[in-house]
């Protein structure tokens, strides 16, 4: 949802892009988006991790962006605009803005790592101060291959366009660390899917998670019940089991033989140099993913 000053709470979904041999497939994403909101997860994230976003062309990110915008309505879209350099960072901002999304989610440089967090903040600053829209740092050091010190997130949290920030490190105690450092009103996202419930009893304000295309009703009910121990029940039992799932097919490949497991997309067409998964692979995700709605 979306709170006075305009960032967003609650859980945002990291939608995949649906393919059909011919590109994105803009009607099956529309109705994954509705798929989505209708189940209760509160706003969407395109062109982030999940819908692979570094295999994607600068018209399919607006395509996909504007699509994903035009079918949420009201809900609020974060776009992912990553990239490695300040100007190429901007001019995806300025792609989402066009096409209609709320926000932008930016990550750290992941070629030219910075070798000193004075660096790091000097990127993000750059970008801050030009981007025209809202912005949300986006901590992946798996992928960017260092994380978003803690220090530097809190002296980001201090500039009027940095919002908040998305973090997928897996780390709780890093989690921890940067909201202890930030102001109340910065939004703070927990990434891993397995750490939603433990990240909502210490203070985070949502997540943003790969399953919620999948099993968004079970996100929905987890984050009522968070405090309580249905919520545990369904991190344990529903969550857990799919996410780890993910952790070894990778995600877009996986999320989408969910996907077409549930009758959602109708296809699990994945880019180079992903994969789709083999027979013993989808039989073992769908499974899972029945399991899943059945807690």
């Amino acid at each position: 949802m979306t709170v006075p000053d305009g960032s967003f709470t609650g859980v945002l979904c990291p939608i995949v892009t649906p393919l059909d041999g011919d590109g994105v497939d803009e009607e099956s994403l529309a109705s994954l988006t509705e798929f989505i909101l209708e189940n209760g997860v509160d706003g969407l994230f395109p062109c982030g991790t999940t819908g692979e976003f570094a295999s994607l062309a600068p018209e399919d990110r607006s395509r996909v962006i504007g699509t994903v915008a035009e079918a949420a309505g009201d809900a609020p879209v974060i776009a992912g605009a990553a990239g490695t350099s300040v100007p190429e960072t901007l001019q995806r901002i300025e792609e989402a803005e066009a096409a209609g999304a709320d926000a932008a989610a930016i990550v750290g440089p992941y070629f030219h790592t910075a070798n000193d967090p004075a660096g790091t903040e000097r990127f993000f600053e750059a970008i801050a101060d030009e981007s025209a829209l809202p912005l949300y740092l986006y901590n992946i050091p798996m992928y960017v291959g260092s994380e978003i010190p803690a220090e530097t997130v809190g002296a980001l949290a201090e500039h009027e366009s940095v919002r908040g920030m998305k973090d997928t490190s897996g780390d709780l105690s890093y989690f921890l660390s940067v909201d202890r450092r930030t102001p109340e009103e910065f939004v703070l996202f927990q990434g891993f899917d397995t750490l939603l419930v433990p990240a909502l009893r210490m203070g985070s304000n949502g997540g943003v998670h790969a399953l919620a295309n999948v099993i968004p009703e079970v996100f929905a009910e987890l984050l009522g019940s968070a405090d309580g121990e249905r919520g545990a029940e369904l991190q344990r039992e529903a969550v857990a089991p799919l996410f780890e799932l993910c952790v070894e097919y990778g995600f877009a490949p996986a999320t989408k033989a969910a996907l077409v497991h549930r009758d959602v997309i109708p296809s699990d067409e994945v880019r180079p140099p992903l994969v789709e998964l083999n027979d013993e692979a989808k039989e073992a995700i769908g499974e899972a993913v029945d399991r899943a709605l059945s807690v």
